[in-house]
């Protein structure tokens, strides 16, 4: 199995594990090329998550249709 395809705790609201710990640190020690890479990372990142959620939600979809009472 897969990293990313292990379950993970789910704490409090505040609680995205690497993303929390991003969030609240500082940038005063970056340079302009380090800010860049640290920009493209998190990019990539969001297009993963949003690619996750656009299959999750098409599963969502064919399960509700799946169940959906017939008829009505």
């Amino acid at each position: 199995m897969d990293d990313d395809d292990r379950p993970r705790s789910r704490g409090s609201e505040k609680d995205y594990g690497a993303a929390s710990l991003l969030a609240g640190e500082s940038l005063d020690s970056y340079s302009l090329d380090e800010l860049d890479a640290r920009i493209s990372l998190l990019e990539a990142e969001i297009a993963r998550v949003a690619s996750h959620r656009m299959k999750a939600a098409a599963h969502m979809d064919a399960a509700d249709a799946l169940f959906r009472p017939k008829g009505g």
